[in-house]
């Protein structure tokens, strides 16, 4: 079993090192809210206090990134850890408290009138500039300071204790499959099983577990919605999804340029989904059990090591750069592999900017959509290893510009195999991509109705668990049409996924088709221009944290603003469902 190792950022919870940080976190807390106080009355001597609220800030900043990291990390792979738990809530206690200096940070800085002139004249703060105007520009959405710091305290019991909920309870599900108890990520991993008769067992068992638990976690879903309508309506957003777009850092033209190309091309998956189901021999649409199933030919499995050495031979035909992380990835075991009970379903990537490193946790069983998993995670290391050029104020990138070198591997090795494989192999490879992409677009545009949907009915009623299925059959059908069975879809869909449960992450769902697109597009450029074209791409990526998405883009000449960029992307997609359509005719 590979695992990864966390010792780079503590030895245990007992060590003398995560207890010292524990004490220091509680010393800076106390100091940054002496500081705030006291200093950020007035404007006067507006030089000093600024540089000296930044250096505590970023001082702080890395050893609760470093000490909260070991925890989650910890409870991410071992839920019950109770260690994990205790102190994971002694550190969302304390960084609560906050909020009062942050709050006043930002009500103090938008008063000091020659911010402008401090910025140019001063490297250090020039460097940040983003990342101050960003703040004086948000000030109109910061709360009184009781208030912020009432909402942060709060949040620790409502939409963060929720998510725990939500997590433990499908990460701890027992699902009977065979006359035996699995974990839900066990029988998930099952829908890209060779078998038919596997695929829809596994499916049935899955769908007749989820009623253990969905009325409380439907309890967590209405909890989390229904503090965020309340918050985001305080803060003066005119919806939750503006709130996820301003702090996506976009326009919302941008979005519903992007929103609008998608459903535009709906009809080419569409096509694409029915001839799936005539393969598999379907004749009322494709059930939902079949919706990962593999098609074309490929008995090809893969180990761990054998997965880590197809990524680097393809990632080596970008950069030796990209290479050398995977490389690095794998020798200092940055990478925990395989499902086991308590472990989290799923798959994502830390990047951990307090040591240099990332921390990449999936669900591995040796397939090859697993393979292209890998591919994904590491891609968000790299983008990682690009960021951690910056100061740790640049380091925050967002959710849109978030998957995009995640894509961007994805689709290098996809390219790269497609490339040697032969007309079976061709099929069973372009359907691994489309099925991503169908995901990434289809399901993403269902997960997008539904969470609107949600926001909005929240307003005047709690949800219970026929209502949000009802709710979730409703969008899969507006964004799968026809090409979908009626009798096998998933009702049961906004159970399984973390991201509805985060409070500050409402609308997770459109940064994924957006990444996507944007990789395609960026991928497509890379084509073209070769490997001088890689250097700019390291630019993109290393200035997401400190750029809006439509300035990102415009380094490599992309206008986000206009339809005909997506649909330009999504051209791309419809050539290879084309392709699919004429290899299977």
């Amino acid at each position: 079993m590979k695992t990864w190792n966390l010792e780079a950022l503590y030895p245990s919870f007992e060590s003398e090192e995560f207890q010292q940080a524990l004490n220091t976190i509680d010393d800076m807390v106390e100091q940054a809210i002496a500081f705030a106080t006291k200093e950020l009355t007035s404007t006067d001597d507006a030089h000093r206090k600024l540089k000296d609220y930044l250096t505590h800030a970023e001082k702080m900043r890395s050893i609760v990134h470093r000490s909260y990291a070991y925890c989650s990390l910890t409870m991410s792979v071992d839920t019950l850890n109770e260690d994990a738990a205790k102190y994971m809530n002694r550190l969302q206690t304390t960084m609560a408290k906050t909020a009062l200096p942050s709050t006043l940070f930002a009500k103090w800085l938008p008063q000091v009138e020659n911010l402008d002139e401090l910025i140019e004249t001063d490297p250090e703060l020039k460097e940040v500039e983003f990342y101050l105007k960003r703040i004086v520009d948000g000030s109109k959405y910061v709360l009184t300071d009781k208030e912020e710091m009432i909402i942060s305290k709060l949040q620790q019991t409502g939409s963060t204790a929720w998510g725990r909920l939500q997590g433990e309870l499908t990460s701890t599900l027992k699902v009977d499959y065979d006359g035996k108890d699995i974990t839900l990520s066990e029988v998930r991993n099952l829908s890209s099983d060779p078998s038919q008769d596997v695929r829809k067992a596994a499916y049935e068992a899955e769908q007749a577990a989820y009623p253990k638990i969905a009325q409380a976690v439907a309890y967590a879903m209405n909890g989390v919605k229904g503090e965020v309508n309340i918050i985001s309506e305080m803060r003066g957003f005119a919806s939750p999804l503006a709130q996820a777009v301003y702090n996506s850092r976009m326009e919302e033209s941008t979005l519903q340029a992007l929103i609008s190309s998608m459903k535009t091309y709906l009809p080419h998956f569409h096509k694409y989904l029915k001839r799936k189901a005539e393969l598999l021999g379907h004749k009322n649409g494709l059930p939902y059990y079949d919706i990962f199933a593999p098609v074309g030919e490929s008995n090809r499995t893969f180990t761990e090591e054998e997965a880590m050495e197809f990524i680097f031979d393809n990632f080596k035909t970008f950069s030796p750069e990209l290479e050398g992380l995977a490389r690095r990835a794998w020798e200092e075991e940055w990478i925990d592999f395989t499902p086991r009970q308590g472990k989290r379903g799923g798959a994502f990537c830390s990047n951990l900017h307090p040591i240099k490193e990332s921390r990449i946790m999936t669900n591995f069983t040796g397939s090859f959509s697993n393979v292209i998993t890998l591919a994904h995670e590491l891609g968000h290391a790299y983008h990682g290893d690009r960021i951690f050029k910056e100061k740790v104020f640049n380091s925050s990138y967002t959710m849109p510009v978030a998957e995009t070198a995640s894509t961007f591997c994805e689709t290098i090795v996809k390219n790269a195999a497609l490339k040697e494989a032969d007309r079976e192999e061709q099929i069973f490879i372009l359907e691994q991509s489309l099925k991503g992409s169908t995901q990434v677009i289809v399901d993403i545009l269902s997960r997008f109705i539904f969470e609107q949907n949600v926001f909005d009915a929240r307003k005047t009623t709690p949800l219970n668990v026929r209502m949000l299925n009802d709710m979730m059959l409703a969008a899969q059908k507006e964004a799968y049409g026809d090409s979908l069975d009626p009798d096998y879809m998933a009702p049961y869909a906004w159970l399984n996924k973390p991201h509805y449960y985060r409070g500050g992450l409402s609308f997770y769902n459109f940064p994924y088709a957006f990444g996507l697109l944007f990789a395609k597009g960026i991928y497509a450029e890379f084509v073209k221009q070769g490997a001088p074209f890689v250097d700019k791409i390291n630019l993109l990526l290393q200035k997401t944290g400190q750029m809006t998405v439509e300035d990102v883009a415009s380094l490599v000449g992309l206008d986000l603003k206009s339809q005909s960029f997506w649909d330009s992307s999504l051209e791309v997609i419809k050539q290879e469902i084309d392709l699919f359509l004429e290899l299977t005719a």
